[in-house]
């Protein structure tokens, strides 16, 4: 962390920049506060030279819009701006974006303070990035945003800081005519033989950031800088310095096969079986980590705001740093002293190979001395001709070579004062994009033919249709090291022409190839942006899907997902039900609806106050369970009670408004009441919310919703839930009971045996329905609760706020297997659903869809629909939901649906 700047800006919307955190090649980013609230805010701004090329400025909010998409956990939500100042039009429009700020050190300076991670901290920093890994990959997305400066490491876990390229790019530069140089921080085998980069290019490199967090240097560094590329393409890493427990894993992931590489959620199963978060409970970091983190946190809130004038010590000296260490030649002279050698009082000597501190900045923490590094590092490669994929036959005619752009300087440790025997630099643990190989010619040290690596998209699902994206574009090519970006089109340099590509194009299809990924869906709807947003869906007969919106009810085909009809009276309906083999039943806040499930007719309809003539004004509620042809729902309406006559010589008394409320049972195909029975009225408005639990034989087991209960009903309850049960035949209510301390929010479902199952405190306990007699009782997490369990065959599959997803044998209450979706952080349990064989179980959250073996709790895949890519894109909130029928599960969020095979 240093002092600002004279040329910094000194306030980001609401924001005011205390201070800089760190800098990469792309981005500086600031410590600022909000001077009215007192909020601490992280602050990413695009250097100004960057900003100003259209494509950067696209690229650099496609990122900000995945860190948004992912926020949660590992990432940090990003903050309101609140109101910015409007740019003059002769200057270019600032690129930022603001995160809150958690007291955190950049992995390379954690490095350099305490040296290399102990096993325990490696699982945690292993399986936290490998959760955020495993939900971009569930998107079919490459995020490529992995590097020493990039991940933080906080007091509670690790954080990710880039998303994308842009954010762990090793260098960048503006070059004339719109364009825009790249060069990436790191090499994969697949890139240096010019193939197409995948989600297993993530964990090679995941492996790297592994390997030097757990021996302070990288597996490929020993030997010759030139030959790097070779020894990352054919040699075998050198890793007898990682810990014994986490050497295989590691090394795995550092296949030369990408399809040999595990998928992000094995190494996070196997980092941290109940996560990252569960694991780093208690404290995780070394005592020097986590001192220096306590003491960042307290010179951050110390931080005032910085007067004009006093943002450096000597202007001059800031206003030329010293010569960044990887802008040498690879020939050059090593610039890194050995440990063991002291360097000279006074002013380094850079003919010595020293770095001098930049005076004109202040520095906060003395963060100790580095480990030892190679002599010669890496983060420059001459790539060998003969490493470079031959030019695609269809490629454009050659354009002349660009001359290749000196990389930026990137301190990998910004805050460390300088180190007898250590450079400025920092560690340099990876092999950064190739420098021309050749000796040196016009335009900067070796002039030679540059390798390039195209742009993938910023991380995006594959297909969603439901918003329009403007997508940057891949020229397949051969390509390794870095890119040139062009005003509009992103053209990969190959080693003696250019390649164009223009925004309108499709992007490449995703590949599939790796196990863990969602399979590829059967089909895509998109429910359309013209229309509102859907409120209900569900399957009718296994062959429609039935969505319904405040404007309309419509019926996709379940082998297609073409939409075949829409039908305005359904408007605002809920449930679809199978009403015969023949007919589409939808309850609309009006009236009863039977549909053609062709065209969407409305064959018959039965409005409320016909059906119901002696209960004028009847208002039903949401449908409280349904079993073959009979649907239970509630209904309320309002009447007058007249006041009792008055005694003689006293006023007659007001009449009063009272609601009358109803539990209903109604058979669908026969379009009949079979019966109703007065229950107690429910919160205003007054119908209370029914949910049917258990049916069996003789009567239906029911829980009323604790927000529709009234504030007497809670008083009375004491805190505790109850189960009412009333007569199948007669509707008569024959008892009502409570269940150990299960409380009125508690989850809770039941068995047609007569077994009910519900949560109480962190455990779920099984009780019998009639006696209230417990029967076993299975712990929960650490402060976390069970969701509603579902019930299988001899199994109950169980649901946690902390995302564990698990099963138990239903008679006697063993755990068979518990998994963590690998959702980071908490919320609501996830939904589950079985699929018609009952051998998949699908959770369904706020974040993703996780999909694992029924049987054994294998994690089989993941979704998530990180949504669009355009920076104006709407932001989509909707929790995922799935509705499985025969070999298919349906996964819906918001407007988008996929259908996805299972087994």
């Amino acid at each position: 962390m240093e002092a600002l700047r004279q040329d910094d800006p000194r306030r980001f919307g609401r924001f005011t920049a205390l201070a800089r955190f760190d800098e990469g090649a792309s981005a500086v980013r600031y410590v600022a506060r909000d001077l009215a609230s007192g909020e601490s805010a992280l602050i990413t701004a695009a250097r100004p030279e960057l900003a100003a090329v259209p494509v950067f400025s696209r690229r650099f909010q496609a990122e900000a819009r995945t860190a948004e998409r992912l926020a949660g956990g590992w990432v940090a939500p990003p903050l309101d701006p609140g109101d910015t100042a409007e740019t003059p039009a002769d200057e270019a429009e600032p690129l930022w974006t603001a995160a809150g700020y958690v007291p955190a050190l950049p992995l390379a300076e954690a490095i350099s303070i305490a040296g290399p991670l102990p096993e325990r901290a490696l699982r945690i920093l292993g399986a936290g990035i490998a959760e955020i890994l495993s939900r971009v990959h569930a998107a079919g997305s490459v995020l490529q945003g992995l590097a020493p400066g990039t991940v933080l490491l906080a007091a509670d876990g690790p954080r990710l800081t880039a998303f994308g390229p842009l954010g762990a790019a090793a260098s960048a530069e503006a070059r004339p005519g719109g364009q825009l140089s790249v060069r990436l921080g790191y090499l994969t085998p697949e890139q240096i033989e010019g193939k197409e980069v995948s989600a297993a290019s993530d964990l090679f490199v995941l492996g790297l950031l592994l390997a030097y967090a757990a021996t302070g240097t990288t597996p490929f560094t020993e030997g010759p800088a030139e030959e790097a590329t070779r020894r990352i393409a054919e040699d075998e890493p050198e890793l007898d310095a990682v810990p014994e427990e986490l050497r295989e894993l590691i090394a795995n992931c550092l296949a030369k096969d990408p399809d040999q590489r595990p998928s992000a959620g094995t190494v996070a199963a196997e980092l941290a079986l109940e996560g990252a978060a569960g694991l780093a409970r208690g404290g995780w970091l070394p005592e020097p980590l986590a001192a220096a983190v306590a003491d960042q946190e307290a010179r951050v809130l110390a931080l005032e705001v910085p007067e004009e004038g006093e943002a450096t010590a000597e202007a001059g000296e800031a206003d030329a740093p010293p010569a960044p260490e990887d802008a040498r030649p690879v020939d050059a002279p090593a610039l890194r002293k050995p440990a063991d050698v002291a360097a000279p009082s006074g002013d380094a000597d850079p003919g010595n190979g020293d770095i001098g501190e930049d005076r004109g900045t202040t520095r906060f923490l003395n963060t100790g001395p580095r480990p030892p590094q190679n002599d010669r590092p890496t983060t420059q490669l001459a790539l060998p001709h003969e490493l470079t994929a031959p030019r695609a036959p269809d490629a454009l005619p050659a354009a002349p070579p660009a001359q290749p752009a000196a990389p930026l300087a990137l301190p990998a440790s910004p805050v460390a004062p300088q180190q007898p025997g250590h450079t400025h630099g920092g560690p340099a643990p990876y092999p950064a994009a190739a420098l021309p190989a050749g000796p040196a010619g016009p335009g900067g040290p070796g002039g030679g033919p540059m390798v390039s690596l195209p742009l993938p998209p910023a991380p995006a699902p594959a297909p969603d249709p439901a918003a329009s994206r403007r997508t940057l574009l891949t020229i397949a090519a051969a390509a390794v090291g870095g890119l040139i970006v062009g005003g509009g089109s992103v053209a990969a340099l190959g080693s003696g022409g250019t390649a164009e590509a223009t925004d309108d194009k499709p992007a490449p299809k995703p590949r599939r190839t790796l196990p863990g990924q969602a399979p590829e869906p059967r089909w895509i709807y998109a429910h359309p942006a013209s229309e509102s947003s859907p409120l209900t869906t569900a399957l009718w007969q296994d062959k429609l899907l039935v969505v319904t919106s405040e404007s309309q009810a419509s019926g996709v085909d379940l082998r297609t997902g073409k939409r075949l009809w829409q039908r305005a009276d359904g408007a605002k309906g809920q449930a679809a039900l199978a009403a015969g083999a023949d007919l589409v039943f939808v309850a609309s806040p009006t009236e009863f609806l039977w549909l053609s499930p062709k065209n969407g007719k409305v064959v018959h309809r039965v409005r409320y106050t016909e059906a119901f003539e002696d209960l004028p004004g009847l208002s039903v509620g949401r449908l409280a369970g349904s079993s073959g042809p009979v649907i239970w729902f509630t209904g309320s309406h309002t009447v007058v009670e007249k006041a009792p006559k008055p005694k003689k010589g006293k006023k007659k008394g007001k009449d009063k408004e009272v609601v009358e409320a109803y539990f209903f049972a109604y058979d669908i195909v026969q379009r009949k009441e079979l019966w109703r029975t007065s229950v107690p009225a429910g919160r205003d408005p007054g119908t209370p919310a029914y949910r049917v639990v258990a049916e069996r034989s003789a009567d239906v087991l029911v829980r009323q919703e604790a927000a529709s209960l009234t504030a007497a009903e809670v008083k009375k309850a004491k805190g505790k839930g109850s189960v009412r049960s009333f007569d199948q035949k007669t509707g008569k209510l024959l008892w009502a009971k409570q269940y150990g301390a299960a409380s009125l929010e508690a989850a809770t479902t039941g068995d047609e045996d007569g077994t009910l199952y519900a949560a109480v405190g962190q455990d779920l306990q099984a009780f019998e329905a009639d006696s209230t007699k417990p029967l076993w009782r299975v712990e929960g997490s650490e402060d976390s609760w069970f969701g509603t369990p579902l019930i299988a065959g001899p199994l109950i599959h169980t649901t946690e706020r902390s995302r564990l997803v698990g099963a138990v044998e239903r008679e006697s209450g063993r755990l068979v297997w518990r998994r963590s979706t690998e959702v980071p952080g908490t919320g609501a349990a996830p939904s589950l659903t079985l699929s018609g064989s009952e051998k998949t179980l699908i959770a369904a959250d706020a974040v993703q869809v996780t999909v694992f073996a029924a049987a054994d709790g294998e994690r089989l895949w993941k979704f998530q629909d990180i949504g669009s890519a355009d920076p104006k894109g709407e932001t989509v909130r909707a929790s995922y939901r799935a509705l499985a029928f025969g070999e298919t599960v349906v996964v819906q969020r918001d407007r988008s649906f996929y259908a996805f095979p299972v087994a």
